[in-house]
């Protein structure tokens, strides 16, 4: 069983596993007075109405049908049809505004860039530079999209780059390496759970030679564009460029910011690399791989065929089946791979991976349509290790647990998404925390003297309020307990976003109400030896120079962790282990990527 673990980690580096950590909810406060720098003098804000401007007169075109019909045949034509403007559907439009009260409206308000890599890390700590920071665990390393901070202020894994309260002319600066064309840039406020801190505008400057500077103008004042920013500390605010700027360098500058708090903001580039004519830099290295597999973003769509492919190249290994519908009405599909698929042979362990319980978090999904086209391609090519492995083992891979999650967030992007949207499912439930609990009742059971003569310490019958038909359970929750009770897993992890660690039962803590406390299970030494086997082949997990995804550094621990001893979480997929029909299932929740949902790399 253990091959199948080296089998997963594999891929692990191009992407890195880890498991996902929760963030600060987005803060529901009033609209905020502002903090103006002393330097600068803030364009005025648009309303709403005028963001939605679309033609000069303040309407937008339609095509409507009509049927003209000569000589006994319809013909097909089309008229224009003016109607009134819609509200915009974003909560911020991406314009900006001059002192003249003129709207400069981008030609594409769709981004032609990718994220130049504030938020995957693929920029480096050393290519971020500040004009101040209050502290190094607000320095600039801290402006990346989506970080979230630690649970103490003032720690050295703070949720933001903070300027300090003195800076009058406060920047965040952005190394790029190469001449590359900026497009837009992506903010947030500071991630805290003890300080409200977000910047209201900025303007924007760029440079070749971080010495000489010129800033993104205004198209119609010829003036500095001031860019609205943010109204909370989560919700990303995107604002596309004017005009494209090609440059080495750029800078953010805020000029306004909640009254009170703090120039603080959490960032992301747009931009596209540009080739040296000249020929004197190195070029940009390129993403890909010269690997035959499918390395890309997958919708619902795309991976229904991805596996009706794999299903048809491997037949006699493969069969691809559902273990119900979402909320939404989407198949929960499995791809199941084993010499008898479809038939369980005494004494072959059943494994089941799944991913996708968090719908934004997509790199576990493509970790397991990898793999499934991995063991296809491998067996078919007569590997001796991936042939054994089929042929002793029944694996189960259900690559989303929450399509209508992930649907959502891959329509957006993790640049626009933030850690939230597309996380829960479509009735907002998080998927993680909505199993039964099982282990209060066999704990106070325990306390009693109950187990094992009255009360069982297995196959434990789900509580009441759970089954009642008005209980909070999500469809797709019932699918994975219905899938336990019919197939008696072994082995079995979940995969997540986030945290690089694999983190092994128990989740929630023994003493009621403790944050966080070591509980082990009566299987901790195996648990332990399935997480260390995962993490020391791991290349990702073993890089010594990898830098934490948000404020813990698990290498200190080998890369795993007791689950309660991180965070306490009663109700999550791991305690089903004792639910009926799990009787024997080792989970571990691993996972797979740093943060998210991306949308171009």
């Amino acid at each position: 069983m253990w091959c199948l673990l080296l089998a997963l980690a594999t891929f692990a580096p191009a992407v890195g596993v880890s498991l996902g950590a929760s963030g600060a909810s987005v803060l529901g406060l009033a609209s905020p007075t502002t903090t103006e720098a002393p330097v600068s003098t803030p364009a005025p804000r648009s309303s709403q109405a005028e963001l939605s401007a679309g033609n000069e007169n303040g309407t937008s075109e339609q095509h409507v049908r009509i049927r003209v019909i000569k000589k006994k045949k319809i013909i097909m034509k089309k008229r224009k049809k003016l109607t009134p403007p819609r509200p915009p559907v974003t909560a911020r439009a991406s314009v900006t505004t001059s002192p003249a009260r003129t709207l400069d409206l981008p030609e594409k308000q769709e981004p032609d860039c990718p994220p130049l890599g504030l938020e995957s890390l693929r920029v480096s700590d050393n290519q971020l530079d500040a004009s101040s920071s209050q502290s190094f665990g607000l320095g600039p390393h801290r402006g990346r999209l989506n970080i979230q901070s630690g649970l103490e202020d003032g720690d050295l894994f703070d949720g933001a780059w903070c300027a300090e309260q003195q800076d009058a002319k406060p920047w965040l600066q952005v190394d790029a390496r190469h001449p590359t064309r900026f497009s837009g840039i992506i903010t947030q406020g500071r991630n805290s759970i003890w300080r409200y801190d977000w910047v209201t505008s900025y303007k924007v400057q760029f440079s070749n030679d971080s010495l000489t500077w010129w800033g993104s103008k205004n198209r119609s004042s010829g003036m500095d564009a001031v860019f609205p920013a943010n109204s909370d500390p989560e919700t990303p605010v995107l604002n596309l460029l004017p005009e494209p700027q090609v440059a080495r360098f750029i800078r953010l500058l805020p000029q306004t910011w909640l009254q009170g708090g703090a120039s603080c903001l959490r960032a992301e580039i747009l931009a596209c690399p540009v080739s040296d004519p000249n020929g004197l830099l190195p070029e940009v290295p390129v993403l890909g791989s010269s690997d035959t597999l499918d390395f890309r973003h997958h919708d619902y769509k795309a991976m229904r065929k991805l596996m009706k492919q794999v299903n048809e190249q491997c037949p006699n290994i493969t069969r691809v089946y559902s273990i119900g519908r979402s909320h939404q009405g989407l198949k929960l599909y499995v791809m199941e791979m084993s010499d008898q698929p479809g038939e369980h042979e005494l004494g072959e362990p059943e494994v089941r991976y799944v991913a996708g319980m968090h719908g934004n978090e997509a790199l576990g999904r493509e970790l397991l349509l990898l793999l499934m086209q991995f063991l296809c391609r491998e067996f078919l090519r007569g590997d001796p290790r991936v042939t054994r492995l089929l042929t002793e083992t029944r694996i189960h891979l259900l690559p989303s647990m929450n399509p209508d999650g992930y649907e959502t967030a891959f329509r957006r992007g993790s640049e626009l998404v933030g850690w939230a949207e597309g996380r829960w499912n479509h009735q907002g439930i998080d998927l993680n925390h909505n199993f039964a609990d099982l282990n209060t009742p066999l704990w106070e059971a325990e306390d009693d003297g109950l187990v094992p003569d009255s009360v069982p310490n297995h196959h434990l019958p789900l509580p009441t309020y759970y089954t009642l038909p008005n209980a909070t359970v999500a469809p797709e929750t019932r699918a994975v307990i219905k899938w336990m009770e019919r197939i008696p897993f072994v082995l079995s992890a979940n995969l997540h976003g986030g945290e690089l660690v694999v983190s092994y039962p128990f989740d929630m803590t023994r003493t009621p109400w403790a944050a966080r406390e070591l509980t082990p299970t009566p299987d901790e030494a195996v648990f332990r030896w399935l997480s260390t086997v995962y993490a020391g082949t791991n290349w990702a997990m073993q890089d010594p120079d990898r830098r934490p995804c948000h404020s813990q550094d698990f290498s200190l621990y080998g890369n795993i962790i007791n689950g309660a001893d991180w965070h306490t979480v009663p109700g999550r997929s791991v305690s089903q282990r004792r639910a009926p029909g799990g009787q024997g299932s080792h989970p571990a929740p691993l996972g797979s990527s740093v943060c998210g949902t991306p949308r171009h790399e």
